[in-house]
């Protein structure tokens, strides 16, 4: 560790970072079981529901854009509790509207608070590891971060039980708020400030987008969250209205599927000791489109086979998260909150055009999911072909033990 927590110690800086890490996924997961009885609750459509998922990943992805420059100038700490006060307010605005459009502009307000704390999230796993270490936390927050799509549904589920929709909001106010407990015995870690003016700052993000290493990269892995996101903006849908499962149901099996992926990261760094990353990044990329081919065509026939095409295209996608995060945090020595807001932003706009995708076709959602895997798994399979031995990716990465 560069900087130490006298704090939070070793423990206390995983836990937190996982914490902060975790916003993204319990934010998007906790109300999924709830979106069917949204649709009804505001007499709307599937889509219009949808789009407070949408709408959140895309005002989500232009506040890193917003943030990221800022916490290399002001510092990780005072922007990351100024997000998680705008999160905690958008949360109770979410409880409290009483039509589908307030819904949606409350979700806006939400996201732009979450980003804040997810773009220092990463920025603060850069500036406290390097290297081999980094990549190891990395895997370790993201294999615990995972467990928030096993439970956030699970606990959605059972808010419907005792409560409303809107339980489910007043819920992420306390998570946003025990956050912010945390943050106030985080010690700063940024130890060179921009200088020159805000305006300034968030010129940073043009000095970043101008190193080529770090676009192709950035190309290649960006686009694989699409995928995912796919899934989590239909998979409600698919097991309540096309296979009949009750919420609660729906809940225990999104959560194994979550947990299928928590494995991805760990399975990563062992595997990663005898293959190449490489090979396992090549590998993620060709199991994702054989799953989508097999979702595509035999995904409709029973919820078991839909389940079990599902996990292991999850698995591909979290899997290719660390590595490739990884290697684009190696391209830029300086202007981490730059970079990881730029990241971050190309990943969630992926996420949203994913889930507005998925909702194009509200008939077949199974075969567009599908479909979208495919697209994903050829065209990052592709660009990674192109690139995977060039300099820039095989000096930054540790060869396996013999």
């Amino acid at each position: 560790m560069n900087i130490e927590q006298p704090l939070l110690g070793q423990k206390g800086t995983l836990i937190f970072l996982v914490l902060i890490s975790a916003f993204p996924p319990l934010t998007t997961d906790l109300y999924l079981p709830a979106l069917p009885k949204m649709v009804e609750a505001f007499n709307t459509s599937h889509s219009m529901v949808n789009l407070t998922l949408s709408t959140y990943f895309i005002i989500y992805a232009f506040g890193l854009l917003f943030w990221g420059p800022l916490s290399d100038k002001f510092g990780r700490k005072p922007i990351m509790l100024s997000g998680i006060g705008i999160y905690v307010l958008g949360s109770l605005f979410c409880g409290y509207v009483s039509d589908i459009e307030s819904l949606i502009f409350a979700r806006a307000v939400q996201a732009f608070g979450g980003s804040a704390v997810t773009v220092v999230a990463t920025a603060i796993v850069k500036d406290l590891y390097d290297g081999k270490e980094r990549e190891k936390i990395m895997a370790t927050i993201l294999s615990l971060v995972v467990i928030a799509p096993m439970v956030a549904p699970v606990i959605g589920a059972l808010l419907l039980k005792v409560a409303s929709w809107r339980m489910i909001f007043i819920a992420l106010a306390l998570f946003g708020a025990t956050a912010a407990l945390f943050s106030l015995a985080y010690k700063e870690t940024l130890t060179r400030h921009n200088s020159g003016s805000v305006l300034r700052s968030w010129g940073r993000l043009g000095v970043v987008l101008k190193n080529p290493n770090f676009l192709l990269l950035l190309a290649t892995f960006s686009i694989v969250p699409m995928s995912m996101m796919g899934f989590v903006a239909a998979s409600s849908y698919i097991y309540i209205d096309h296979f009949g499962f009750t919420e609660q149901q729906f809940s225990y099996v999104f959560a194994l599927n979550a947990l299928f992926a928590s494995f991805g990261p760990r399975l990563y760094l062992k595997v990663s000791q005898r293959i190449s990353i490489q090979r396992i990044i090549s590998g993620c990329f060709i199991l994702l489109t054989i799953c989508g081919g097999f979702i595509f065509s035999f995904g409709h026939l029973s919820p078991l086979l839909f389940a079990c095409l599902v996990a292991p295209a999850t698995l591909a996608t979290i899997t290719t998260r660390v590595p490739g995060t990884n290697l684009m945090l190696e391209q830029q020595q300086q202007d981490t909150g730059s970079a990881v807001a730029v990241i971050q932003f190309c990943s969630m706009i992926a996420g949203a055009i994913g889930m507005g995708l998925i909702s194009l076709e509200t008939d077949s959602l199974i075969k567009s999911l599908g479909m979208i895997q495919i697209m994903i798994g050829l065209i990052s399979g592709v660009l990674w072909l192109a690139i995977k031995h060039r300099p820039f990716v095989a000096n930054h990465i540790s060869q396996p033990a013999n």
